[in-house]
């Protein structure tokens, strides 16, 4: 488990009222189906509830004294899996968990997977937790890490941060008219 926080004061030299800090925890497991087909993937997404409460607990010392109010997931798969291991690990199972550290609602998670070798950079996209748009809070959290994912793991990755972009104003709906589900009325 690896776990990051980056947190900006400023923008455009720009005092913010508020910081925003974007926690990523990375999780590398084993790849289960490294080197092989397999048909059904259940083993994965079986296992990434447990993995998702370990990593959202990380997450939420990490985040402290804020809240989570938006997020992401994303997977990088190393070279002797295949995409679709990594996908399996961010179904609705996973998504469930990151979804009860954050108090969202049924917002649709922005999630990424790819396959690469250990080094392999990725951007995780963030949304808001209870509405996917709430253009204020697209965001990225860049992830890298040196040594991992090796050919047969797959690196694993949740993003939250405590509030949407600094100096936000391209409009849209905001946090505060959201109604209903997905912000809709």
């Amino acid at each position: 488990m690896l776990t990051a926080v980056e947190e900006s004061r400023h923008e455009a030299w720009i005092e913010a009222d508020m910081p925003l800090r974007k926690v990523a925890v990375t999780a590398v497991i084993k790849n289960l189906f490294a080197n092989r087909y397999e048909a059904n993937l259940g083993p994965l997404i079986d296992a990434s509830a447990e993995i998702g409460r370990e990593m959202a607990e990380l997450a939420r010392a990490a985040m402290r004294p804020y809240q989570a109010v938006s997020y992401g997931k994303g997977a990088v798969v190393g070279t002797a899996g295949e995409q679709e291991h990594g996908v399996a690990m961010l179904t609705t199972v996973f998504g469930d968990v990151l979804r009860e550290f954050a108090g969202g609602g049924k917002a649709w998670i922005s999630s990424v997977t790819k396959r690469g070798p250990a080094g392999t950079s990725i951007d995780v996209p963030l949304a808001h937790k209870d509405a996917l748009y709430v253009r204020s809070h697209y965001d990225t959290m860049t992830v890298t890490l040196p040594d991992a994912p090796l050919a047969d793991e797959i690196a694993v990755v949740c993003c939250y941060a405590n509030r949407g972009r600094l100096n936000a104003r391209v409009g849209g709906l905001r946090a505060e008219d959201i109604v209903g589900e997905d912000g809709l009325s």
